[in-house]
């Protein structure tokens, strides 16, 4: 399961308790996480397990000291997940979030607490798309099932996400500082309208710049950081339905998938330059980033 946050969980439950169910459900789901951690391990002493979160990375709107507040409190989700899954205890930020959600602990089997402890994640995998500022009088932008206020600092897609490839190692700091266990980026990625020219190529180049940002703030953060990262993988390979908006229309892939909204099109697929350019980035590692 993608930990999505407290708060983002939320629209996924209803009824006056709709606190306290995602309390409980987030409890089952790290004892299932722990059990599973757990097999794996037995399995093969080698295997390395971990968890995945969806990072919402955060500024403060302004200097006032109660944005920063609005800034710790909108992490609060993804540390609430993060320090069970990798601590593999309820810290005082689980605590404290069932109080501000005013719920309380939830119910548990004998042994529940011991599974969890003995089945901590080895490392962390996290989403990053764009980041956003709390507090201030910001205007709300809505991204899948993260929002924030707008940076006026930073571009932004047509979807509305803002586009910030320092924030990647920020997150990254950020994580590794609180956990100190490897970390995995397992989605990075911009949706955008692809056109489809009248020779069949689809030129990309903001998709290009959009990786290539991004993967040069985690090269610094492992280079000048030492922050221990195991691998990248942006999101996605292939065009696919947009699990934020439900379009087609909104295209992540380095292959373009013909198939539209209203249904029509081949599903026949098409390299993008994009394609051609993250073929070479793999190749090399990393190393050539070039057009």
């Amino acid at each position: 399961m993608k930990d999505l946050g407290i708060k983002q969980v939320l629209i996924f439950a209803e009824g006056e308790d709709a606190n306290q169910t995602v309390v409980q459900a987030s409890h089952h789901m790290f004892v299932a996480s722990a059990k599973a951690v757990l097999a794996g391990h037995e399995i093969d002493p080698e295997n390395k397990i971990g968890c995945m979160l969806l990072v919402p990375e955060t500024y403060a709107a302004t200097c006032a000291p109660e944005d920063q507040i609005a800034m710790r409190e909108k992490m609060l989700s993804l540390y609430y997940y993060g320090d069970v899954h990798v601590r593999g205890y309820y810290s005082n930020t689980c605590t404290a979030m069932w109080k501000r959600l005013n719920a309380h602990a939830p119910e548990m089997e004998e042994g529940d607490l011991d599974i969890i402890k003995a089945g901590k994640v080895d490392y962390i995998g996290f989403s990053y798309y764009f980041s956003s500022i709390e507090g201030g009088n910001a205007e709300q932008i809505e991204g899948s099932v993260i929002s924030g206020g707008r940076n006026p600092y930073l571009k932004i897609t047509d979807w509305g996400w803002q586009i910030e490839p320092i924030g990647l190692r920020t997150t990254l700091n950020k994580l590794y500082d609180r956990y100190q266990v490897p970390l995995f980026i397992v989605e990075n990625g911009m949706g955008a309208r692809d056109v489809v020219e009248e020779d069949g190529s689809i030129h990309d180049p903001y998709r290009i710049e959009y990786l290539r940002e991004h993967i040069k703030e985690m090269i610094k953060a492992v280079e000048e950081d030492d922050v221990d990262l195991m691998g990248y993988t942006p999101w996605g390979c292939i065009d696919l339905v947009s699990a934020g908006t439900g379009e087609m229309r909104k295209r992540y892939g380095f292959i373009y998938v013909d198939k539209h909204d209203d249904g029509t099109g081949t599903l026949n697929r098409s390299r993008k330059d994009s394609f051609y350019w993250y073929k070479k980035v793999i190749a090399s590692n990393g190393a050539d980033l070039s057009d």
